[in-house]
C-alpha cells in the first residue's frame, strides 16, 4: 500500500513539475539551465554554491527550493531579489548573500528560507494577505482564529498554514448570534512556487544529483564494504528485494540510488534506523558506527 501511494505521488509530482517547467524526468543539469536566465548568473552561481555546501542527502531538498525560486522569480519578477519584507527585513538579495536564514525561518537552510519567502509572496500575490494562521495538524474547522472587524456572515477569508498554502474561512453567524468562522478545507491550495519545490523534490527523488563542473564526482567517492554489508543484510531481512538494493554498492552514489529505490519502505518506522545508517554511510557522518551497531543487533 506505502509503494501504491508512494507511485501515486511521483506520478502527481511529474504532471505538476511538467505543467510548470516543461520537464517529464527532472534532473539537476535541466534545473540549472532553466533558472540561469530566470534568476541570472550570479544568483545562479550562489544558488548552486549552497547546493554544493550541503549534505549529499540535502542536495535534492536544496535543488528542490532553487525550483521554487526560479517559479517564484518568473511570478513575481526579478524585483523581488531587491525589494526587503515589509521595509524591515533584508532583501531577498542579501539572504542569499549571506546564506543565514531570518525569522521566522530560522529552523530552514538559507535556500529553502528564499524558496519560502517567494511561496508566500506569490500566494499573496494572488489571493489577498492572509487574516490569521492555522496549524493543519489539527483538523477542527470550527473557530480557529480570532476574526477581524468588520467582517460579515458569508465572507470568506483566506488563512495560512504553511509556506504557500492558503485556504479559505467562511464567516457564519452562531445560534447564540455571535460570529463564528469554519474553514473550507476544500479550498486549500499552493502558490506556483510551493508547487515546484514539493513536485521538484519528489519527482527528482534523492538522486544522485550532480551538479555542472562538480569535480571531483562526490557520488563516486567508495563506500566502506562492512557497512554495505550490514546495511544490505539488514534491508534484506526487513522485505526489500535484491532488484530494490541494486546488484551491489562500490560508491555512495549506489547507496543514494537504493535509498530511492526503497523510499516507500523507510517511511515506516521500523526503517527509520536504517534510513539514518544508510545517510550516514553517503555523508561521511561520524555517526556511522552507532547507526551500524543498532542495526547489527536488529
Amino acid at each position: 500500500m506505502r509503494q501504491a501511494h508512494a507511485e501515486d505521488a511521483r506520478t502527481e509530482a511529474r504532471r505538476v513539475i511538467r505543467n510548470l517547467l516543461g520537464e517529464d524526468r527532472p534532473t539537476a543539469e535541466t534545473l540549472v539551465a532553466d533558472a540561469r536566465p530566470i534568476v541570472g548568473d550570479e544568483r545562479c552561481d550562489r544558488c548552486l554554491g549552497l547546493a554544493l555546501g550541503a549534505s549529499l542527502t540535502r542536495r535534492s531538498a536544496e535543488l528542490a527550493a532553487i525550483a521554487a525560486l526560479l517559479v517564484g522569480t518568473r511570478e513575481l519578477g526579478a524585483e523581488w531579489w531587491t525589494r526587503p519584507r515589509g521595509g524591515k527585513l533584508p532583501a531577498p538579495d542579501e539572504v542569499l548573500r549571506t546564506a543565514v536564514a531570518i525569522e521566522p525561518w530560522t529552523d530552514l537552510t538559507a535556500l529553502e528560507m528564499l524558496a519560502a519567502w517567494a511561496s508566500d509572496d506569490a500566494a499573496d500575490a494572488l489571493w489577498g494577505k492572509p487574516v490569521a494562521q492555522v496549524d493543519l495538524n489539527s483538523w477542527q474547522a470550527e473557530d480557529r482564529f480570532e476574526l477581524p472587524e468588520g467582517v460579515r456572515p458569508g465572507q470568506r477569508l483566506v488563512v495560512h498554514f504553511d509556506a504557500g498554502g492558503r485556504l479559505d474561512a467562511v464567516v457564519t453567524r452562531r445560534p447564540d448570534e455571535d460570529l463564528g468562522s469554519n474553514l473550507d478545507f476544500h479550498s486549500l491550495r499552493y502558490s506556483r512556487p510551493a508547487e515546484a519545490q514539493w513536485s521538484w523534490g519528489v519527482a527528482a527523488g534523492l538522486g544522485p544529483h550532480r551538479l555542472p563542473g562538480e569535480d571531483p564526482d562526490p557520488y563516486a567517492r567508495p563506500v566502506d564494504e562492512e557497512a554495505v554489508r550490514i546495511l544490505r543484510d539488514w534491508a534484506l531481512r526487513h522485505g526489500a528485494t535484491a532488484q530494490q538494493l541494486g546488484e551491489g554498492w562500490g560508491s555512495v552514489g549506489d547507496v543514494v540510488a537504493a535509498i530511492e529505490r526503497v523510499d516507500w519502505m523507510w517511511r515506516s518506522g521500523e526503517w527509520f534506523g536504517w534510513w539514518r545508517g544508510a545517510s550516514a554511510l553517503v555523508d561521511g557522518s561520524a555517526y556511522l558506527p552507532y547507526r551500524l551497531e543498532e542495526l547489527a543487533s536488529g
